[in-house]
């Protein structure tokens, strides 16, 4: 029997596994996720895969940080495998370990919990208020931006690293504008962006390859300035074909690394296509690029014991997108 704890964070759910994994060797996080794709992919699948989850579902497996300076590691996993970084589900991480008490918080002030990522060591800083978790600060690793105007099944993208590799571009590029009612269609298009880029020199990590090739592309509409910050509303397309129902973090931090290049030296609202946003902005320059921290809020939806009958004919799971 597996066990979870359940969170969305605007709008995107993150199932934590806490019991019933398999132990993952390695010497680091980024290692683990490599042993994981090998001794724990049944295990993502049946937690994703319908019936237990769907072709938008996504997780992680808690495993040990890389050495004391860390509260906790994570793997993220999605419905085609493991990802290298995950926004969302960094809030939503922080906000579990302040609920379930692994890390101490006051009931007035703001904790960091720090996580370590196969994409490195990121923090979740939670602030409470009357014993409350009231929101929660993603502070990311270094992003900054690859490429720019690359060619890709005949639009253009921008290219930049959030802890994953993202394309970016304008939704207007393919005629269309990021709602709802266009998702297929954003859907399809993400697809051939993604195959196009496939193998691209810009697409590469500039040190660790385990972190290169596109793992999303990022559509977007530019919203009127408000309040003294910029707006965008976007969806991010990810994996093969998943929409994030968030504004996506890691996503949000490459879109930042975009605008500040572009000369943005304040504050962007990024809205996602269901209505929910993070605040961003820009903790600090460092020779990489930038260090973004984007603010968001996770909230728990449920508690779960999942099991697999051994004479059930749909085993670990399917998907029909």
């Amino acid at each position: 029997m597996i066990t979870t704890v359940d969170y969305h964070t605007g709008g995107e759910p993150f199932r934590i596994v806490t019991g019933g994994g398999p132990d993952l060797p390695g010497e680091d996080v980024p290692a683990r996720r490599i042993a994981a794709m090998e001794k724990a992919d049944d295990l993502r699948r049946l937690l994703c895969h319908e019936p237990r989850g769907h072709a938008d579902m996504y997780g992680c497996f808690l495993v040990p940080p890389d050495d004391p300076g860390a509260h906790l590691g994570a793997l993220f996993w999605h419905k085609d495998g493991f990802s290298t970084a995950c926004g969302h589900g960094t809030i939503a991480l922080g906000a579990y370990a302040v609920h379930e008490g692994l890390v101490a918080a006051p009931r007035d002030g703001v904790t960091d919990v720090v996580i370590d990522v196969p994409s490195g060591r990121v923090t979740a800083r939670v602030r409470t208020s009357g014993g409350r978790v009231r929101g929660v600060t993603f502070v990311n690793v270094p992003s900054y931006v690859l490429a720019r105007d690359v060619p890709a099944d005949g639009v253009q993208v921008d290219l930049a690293y959030g802890g994953a590799i993202y394309a970016s571009l304008p939704a207007a590029a393919v005629g269309l504008s990021v709602e709802p009612r266009h998702l297929t269609a954003l859907i399809g298009h993400a697809r051939r962006i993604k195959a196009a880029l496939a193998g691209h020199p810009a697409t590469r990590h500039p040190r660790d390859e385990r972190l290169s090739g596109v793992y999303g592309v990022i559509f977007h509409d530019v919203l009127p300035d408000a309040d003294g910050a910029a707006h965008q509303r976007n969806v991010t397309v990810f994996a093969d074909g998943e929409v994030d129902r968030s504004p996506c973090g890691s996503g949000t931090a490459a879109r930042l690394a975009l605008l500040h290049d572009d000369g943005l030296r304040g504050t962007l609202v990024h809205h996602s296509v269901v209505g929910s946003s993070f605040v961003a902005r820009v903790a600090e320059v460092v020779a990489e690029g930038i260090v973004p921290e984007i603010e968001g809020m996770a909230y728990r939806t449920g508690r779960h014991v999942f099991e697999l009958d051994p004479e059930d004919p749909v085993g670990t799971g399917f998907v029909l997108r």
